[in-house]
């Protein structure tokens, strides 16, 4: 089994979290920019929780899985500073209180933290693999939304996807599978999905 193979058992799923309202409207140019930046806010708090995570589980992963974690912990401190100067250009203050989708997310989290690493690492791909393809969805992005999606879409971060998934295979296979692959799988995928429903329901409000 590949973790790659996680998204085609569970179609529709991966459909409402990978093309969702709030993407396409991004794509259209039809999302009103105080959403977009409302949205900023919470998935800057959702980057520091995620590297947090991280970092954690970089401590304790097998050597050959350090690598391509410390990487992307390294591109995640570059990500917060990434936020941080777009808010300070826009006049978003990035202390805004956590919404409860984000604070889901934020336990979700938690509870990966006290899984097995291969368990981690897998979902870990997952959030990143899900993440990438939701904005590949929204590609090129219109008008001032185009930045975003170029940011969110580069062939390095496809490769840093890639390399987690080939890391989280390896781990997998030397264990002999992991039975709970499958249900923090759908958490991951439903998760954003909700993150991605309560910046909408802001929009449309």
């Amino acid at each position: 089994m590949s973790v790659t193979d996680l998204p085609r058992r569970y179609p529709s799923e991966w459909g409402r979290a990978t093309d969702h309202p709030f993407l396409r409207a991004v794509r259209a140019g039809t999302l009103p920019a105080p959403a977009f930046l409302a949205w900023l806010g919470q998935d800057y708090h959702f980057v520091a929780d995620l590297l947090r995570f991280q970092a954690r589980l970089l401590a304790r992963a097998p050597r050959r899985a350090q690598a391509v974690l410390a990487g992307g912990a390294v591109a995640l401190v570059d990500e917060l500073a990434w936020f941080e100067q777009h808010a300070a250009a826009r006049g978003l203050d990035l202390r805004v209180s956590r919404s409860p989708a984000t604070e889901a997310y934020a336990g979700l989290l938690d509870r990966l933290d006290r899984a097995e690493a291969p368990v981690a690492l897998s979902m870990l791909w997952a959030l990143e693999r899900v993440y990438l393809d939701a904005w590949s969805s929204a590609a090129p992005g219109a008008g001032g939304y185009r930045e975003f999606v170029e940011h969110w879409t580069t062939p390095e971060f496809a490769a840093y996807v890639a390399a987690l998934a080939d890391a989280a295979d390896d781990l997998i296979a030397e264990v002999g599978g992991v039975p709970d692959v499958d249900r923090y799988f759908v958490e991951v995928v439903d998760a954003e999905t909700a993150f991605w429903d309560a910046a909408w329901t802001g929009a449309t409000a």
